[in-house]
Formats: C-alpha cells, structure tokens, sequence
C-alpha cells in the first residue's frame, strides 16, 4: 500500500464538536483523506454535511448501514480502509461491530461502548476479524506523557507510591441542559450517555492516564459521586481513592461543576526516588522532582527525549503542540500500524502506541465500578472487569 488511508465518517455532521475534531486529527499528517460518511441520524443533516465536506453526493450516506454495505461493495481500489464513529455513546457498539465484521477497521471515540458487556463483546469481533482499532483517549498522545510512561517504566523514579489525577470543568455549573445545548443534552441523558455522567465523560480519560503512566492497574476503589446541580440525571462531580496492583495508592478527582476551570487535566506521580508532574495547560512540559536536587524541567521537541516521545513530536522545542496535535498523533499512530499491516510488516512499537480495546473494556469497567462503589456503604471494594 503506497497511498493516503482512505476513512469513512460515522456522526460528527453539522455543529458537532468531536466530529471536527477527529477530521483535523485525521488529515494533519497526509496520511489519511475522507472520501465518505453518514454523518448524522437525519439524512437530510448527513447530505448537507457531506456536502459541507465537498464529499461527492453518492459518498454521503443516509446512515451508517447503507455506509457500510456499499462501500464494501465498491472496488478495493476505491471503498474505504476505515471508519472513524463519533457518535453519542449509546451507538458506539452497532456500528463498530458492522464495520469490523464487513472488513474495515475501526477508530472509536471514547468511551467504548454503552457498557462492559458491549466491550467484552467487541473485544471478542476484533478477536475473531483481526481489525485493527483505536479508541480515542487523546491524553495519552502529548508527547510529554509518553515520556513520563518511559520515565516510569525505566525506573527512574523507583516504585511508584502515589498518583494523583485531576480532570476539572466547569462547563455544566448550570442547568445548561435545560437550553437544547447539544453536547449537554445527550452527555447528561442516561439513554444516550450510559450509567454515569461526569465520571463516563472526563472520569474516563483521568484513569486512563493514571494507569497509562504508572503502567499500573486499579485493583480497589472508594468512589463517591454527586449530583451538584439540582434537576441532573447524572454525576457531574466525584472523587475516587485507588489501590493499585504493586501497593501504591492514588486519588482521582473529576468534576464539570468547578465554575471557571476550562480542561486542565493533571497527573502528579510519586516514587521513592522522585516524582512526576504534568498538565495540559502547560502540555510541552514535564516536570521531574527529587529529594536532593532542583526539580528538571524537560521539555518536547528537544533531543533527549525518548523515542517514544520524539516519535510524537512535530516541531522543534519552542513550537507549542497541544491537544489537536495530540490527538492526530492517535490517527496517525493507527494508520501507520494499518499501512504496515497491509504490507505485510510488524508496525515499529512506537506506531502500535495507542489505546485500543483493552483500554475500553477497563474504562467502562471503571464506569461501572465507581458507580456501584459509590452507591455501597463498604468502604473498599474491588475493581472486577
């Protein structure tokens, strides 16, 4: 295969924001152009965002069904590699699973699915048809929390004792579903959104970093969620204590009632040599603390990081990279692992750097757990998937 992936959207029409998220992510590095799409439930919202798009009118599909089976039927030469679903949670399962089965790969917005049954079933489909897939946890992109994996991993830091992660938002300090505002409407809606709120929304991006960096798993969790704004259906606010597998602890706050905090997300990690400690809003820095000498700085795009790390950089250090940035690396990491596959290559490891379908299966497990945790007077329980 020597020629840009050729994807197909389902979702992310008109007026969504995601949708034009992963459009950008995708096409950032040439390695990737969309030819298709159904990109909403309306066919008449799909053809006017196909259109938008510049997409030719018989590549633009009523849903994701016709999508699907006629673009399996078009020649090899011109159907679709991929398709990118970014679709409210509750019709994740669906079509990935008819993509999958009908010969296409697969990027899936996070969460995963509606629930862990949905994910272990998918896991199962990904098994049996050898689809490649990528679940979209964009944290773990930037550069600088690569390198923190690698510092981790290396040892540098010794055993790691204590994580902390911290997602805040306060976008939904109001009622703001009560005002048809889309994002609101179907992230606070259980039909559409799932067992939980705030912790399904960003929750699951701050345990996926915690256990993505420490290259630990949870084991047990003390979870306690509230409903801040009166009339919600769902978590809007939470804060976790964690065990993890090798004995550290840590604690995971997530809330989108903080008024006046945007999406800074945070993870400080401890070890008994030093700590760690990163956040979005400063993305190209990663700050390295120790007993007995000045904190160290590091900092992306420059020559001693590692490869992991270089690997997910563009531009020279100075030149801010942020969260586009981070989450083409996603798209790109997966076209390269598709590109070798196809060519019958073993993908470098650093391509094969992305979160996939075990990533999804322990983030709707951290759903599930946290919900039944906080509703529990026991003060510990386990964290089964």
């Amino acid at each position: 295969m020597h020629r840009k992936l050729r994807m197909g959207m389902i979702g992310g029409g008109k007026d969504a924001f995601i949708g034009a998220v992963h459009r950008i992510a995708a096409l950032m590095d040439g390695q990737i152009e969309l030819v298709c799409g159904a990109f909403s439930s309306n066919a008449e919202k799909s053809r006017q965002s196909g259109e938008a798009l510049f997409l030719p009118a018989d590549r633009v599909y009523a849903n994701y069904e016709e999508m699907i089976l006629k673009e399996k039927a078009l020649p090899e030469n011109s159907r679709i590699d991929f398709v990118s679903i970014v679709t409210p949670n509750h019709m994740h399962f669906a079509p990935a699973k008819m993509a999958m089965e009908n010969g296409f790969n697969v990027v899936l917005d996070k969460p995963i699915t509606f629930s862990l049954t949905e994910a272990k079933e998918l896991k199962k489909i990904i098994e049996t048809t050898g689809a490649v897939f990528c679940l979209t946890h964009t944290y773990t992109g930037y550069p600088m929390i690569k390198e923190a994996r690698q510092l981790i991993a290396s040892g540098k830091l010794g055993v790691v004792r204590k994580i902390y992660v911290e997602y805040p938002q306060g976008w939904l300090s109001t009622f703001l579903e009560s005002s048809d505002q889309k994002q609101a409407t179907w992230r606070t809606d259980p039909t559409r959104s799932g067992i939980a709120g705030c912790m399904g929304d960003i929750g699951t991006h701050a345990f996926n970093m915690a256990e993505y960096v420490s290259g630990l798993t949870v084991t047990k969790i003390c979870a306690d969620l509230n409903i801040i704004v009166k009339g919600r259906l769902l978590d809007d606010d939470g804060a976790i204590l964690l065990k993890f597998n090798n004995g550290a602890s840590g604690v995971l706050i997530a809330t989108q009632t903080a008024a006046g905090e945007e999406n800074n997300i945070k993870i400080r990690v401890y070890g008994e040599k030093g700590g760690l400690e990163w956040q979005q809003a400063d993305a190209n820095s990663l700050l390295l603390k120790w007993l007995d000498k000045p904190t160290e700085i590091l900092r992306a795009g420059t020559g001693y990081v590692s490869t992991y790390a270089a690997h997910n950089s563009r531009t020279p250090a100075g030149h801010p990279e942020g969260y586009l940035e981070a989450f083409a690396n996603l798209y790109r990491n997966f076209a390269l692992t598709v590109r070798a596959k196809a060519n019958n290559k073993i993908p470098q490891k650093e391509w094969m750097d992305f979160p996939g379908v075990e990533e999804g299966i322990r983030g709707m497990a951290f759903i599930e757990n946290v919900v039944a945790s906080s509703k529990s007077d026991i003060k510990w329980t386990d964290f089964s998937v």
